[in-house]
């Protein structure tokens, strides 16, 4: 017959097992370690948009309507395309006929809210201050919604 192969007591094979079990760190899972600056939000990259009652798109816009019943005009931005865009010029609606004239009331107006899909960012937030305007128009004005188009998806 075959020749007889020496086995190892059973206390050696364990102790062996252990020691392997150690030195490979089983049982532990490692930890994770971050080192280096907080990562900054993404700048904006693209055209950036204002949309309107309707919903169209406008960059950097003279004149817009920014509610159904409020309208902004004789637009001057001093910002665009960062984080707020400030102009002023000049507010009105039906709301204000026929105290206001027809030019409306000098506003200040900011957009915030920057919100980006794929590689074009609309405004999503506007705030109109004035002077001039009724105590109940400013309350409306003072936080208006914009419209903001949703992610672009191909046609199946």
């Amino acid at each position: 017959m075959g020749e007889r192969i020496p086995r190892a007591p059973a206390g050696l094979a364990l102790a062996a097992a252990l020691v392997v079990a150690v030195a490979t760190g089983c049982g532990e899972p490692p930890r994770l370690h971050v080192e280096g600056p907080v990562p900054t939000p993404a700048e904006q990259h693209g055209p950036v948009y204002v949309a309107d009652a309707m919903g169209q798109p406008l960059g950097r816009p003279a004149h817009f309507t920014l509610t159904r019943h409020t309208s902004l005009s004789r637009l001057s931005w001093r910002s665009w395309g960062e984080t707020k865009a400030v102009a002023t010029g000049r507010v009105g609606g039906k709301w204000c006929l026929p105290g206001c004239g027809a030019s409306g009331f000098p506003a200040t107006v900011e957009l915030t809210g920057l919100t980006q899909h794929d590689r074009v960012a609309y405004y999503s937030r506007a705030t109109v201050r004035s002077s001039g305007l009724p105590a109940e128009q400013a309350a409306r004005l003072r936080e208006v919604r914009l419209a903001v188009p949703g992610p672009w998806e191909p046609a199946r």
